[in-house]
């Protein structure tokens, strides 16, 4: 789950990180005011679900209330299209009013997880404020790491190298220090995926501030974090994704044209990558997991067959826990409720497998059922192909 900047700021000033003073706005008028109170210069962002903000024109450093009335008018209630939204961009409709920081130089700082070492990496750079990723390719050795060890913890001396090696002015290396060891702390008791500070910033007065602030949570720890789970703001993600969660179903949507219904992570990704092989792209990551009820099966089968960009349904289970009969059922009842008159093709195997196939034969739609999944893969490519032409 993520949220937006202004919310993430709330829980860094919690934990000990500095901070500008700032205030979130939803109208013009309270912009203003805002700034007035805040006091100018600052600077007005856009608030969405998205990098790149500034190079979409976000961002904007307004020096008077003139200047903040214009660039509020101009963002709020707009799509704003940054690198990461796509064409269609996303609509503000909440302003972040922060005060303007005089900057001597900026940093980049996060803590992720490196999952082919198993543990949290802090990662820092003097590149701050551009894109990390283009860093990392065009300069390796600007991007400095100390990986975590799990049972004992971000340790002082880690956070302390990385400050000298970052090349801090004196006055900073000890507050700096401090700020990685609390967004440590606040990336483990938050039960955070990606803790992410870029520009951290050294100001003229040689103070230190977090100018932006990100921060993406794992959703299986939400259980823990009620509070943080209200801050959800569904108007920024997928409105199938937010259906499929509502079920208890994984999805993610994808850019291609073939619908995946699948139970297993692995068999999902398998599954995607067969649609590859055969010259079409998957248009989604749906797994519908073990103990899917047919209500489950019915709900997913229609959050694919909603998606504009969906040509051809794949449907590939292999029955354990969820029964081939329990998944045949509701792919019926879902194919008749919405009248689906694209391409279903089905691969079953496991358990109550002939149950499953005859349901699916007996129902009186047009199903493609395929006995292996080299059968499946030509289905899929053949429907793709036939609805291409």
């Amino acid at each position: 789950m993520k949220i937006h900047e202004y919310q993430a700021k709330e829980l860094f000033a919690k934990y000990g990180i500095p901070v500008a003073p700032a205030r979130p706005v939803t109208t013009v008028d309270d912009a203003v005011a805002a700034g007035r109170e805040i006091g100018l210069p600052v600077v007005v962002k856009a608030q969405i679900h998205a990098g790149g903000r500034g190079k979409g024109g976000g961002i904007v450093v307004a020096g008077d209330e003139d200047a903040v009335r214009e660039a509020a008018e101009r963002i709020l209630g707009v799509p704003l299209v940054t690198p990461q939204t796509g064409a269609e961009g996303r609509v503000v409709r909440t302003l972040l009013i922060e005060k303007a920081s005089a900057i001597a130089s900026e940093f980049y700082l996060a803590i992720t997880v490196d999952r082919a070492r198993r543990c949290a990496v802090v990662i820092a750079s003097r590149a701050g404020g551009v894109n990390i990723e283009e860093t990392a390719e065009k300069n390796p050795d600007a991007i400095l790491k100390e990986w975590v060890e799990p049972a004992i913890g971000l340790r002082p001396f880690q956070a302390h190298r990385l400050v000298r090696k970052l090349g801090l002015p004196k006055a900073a290396v000890r507050p700096a220090t401090k700020l990685i060891l609390d967004l440590y702390q606040l990336f483990c008791a938050e039960d955070c995926s990606l803790a992410e500070i870029n520009p951290l910033a050294i100001a003229e007065s040689e103070e230190i501030v977090a100018i932006d602030a990100k921060l993406n949570f794992d959703d299986n720890g939400l259980f823990r974090h009620p509070a943080t789970a209200e801050l959800r703001d569904l108007s920024e993600e997928d409105p199938l994704e937010v259906e499929a969660t509502a079920v208890n179903l994984n999805y993610i949507k994808l850019d291609g044209n073939v619908g995946c219904l699948v139970n297993g992570a692995g068999l999902a990704m398998a599954t995607m990558d067969l649609i590859d092989h055969v010259g079409a792209r998957p248009a989604n990551f749906l797994d519908v997991g073990g103990g899917a009820t047919a209500e489950m099966i019915e709900k997913g089968f229609r959050i694919l067959v909603d998606d504009p960009d969906v040509e051809a349904v794949f449907i590939n289970i292999f029955g354990g826990i969820l029964r081939c009969d329990i998944l045949a059922e509701g792919v019926v009842a879902a194919a008749k409720a919405v009248d689906v008159k694209l391409p279903v093709i089905v691969r079953l195997e496991g358990t109550n497998v002939e149950a499953g196939r005859k349901i699916l034969a007996d129902s009186g739609l047009s199903f493609q059922t395929a006995t292996d999944l080299r059968e499946a893969a030509q289905m899929v490519g053949n429907a793709v192909k036939g609805v291409a032409s």
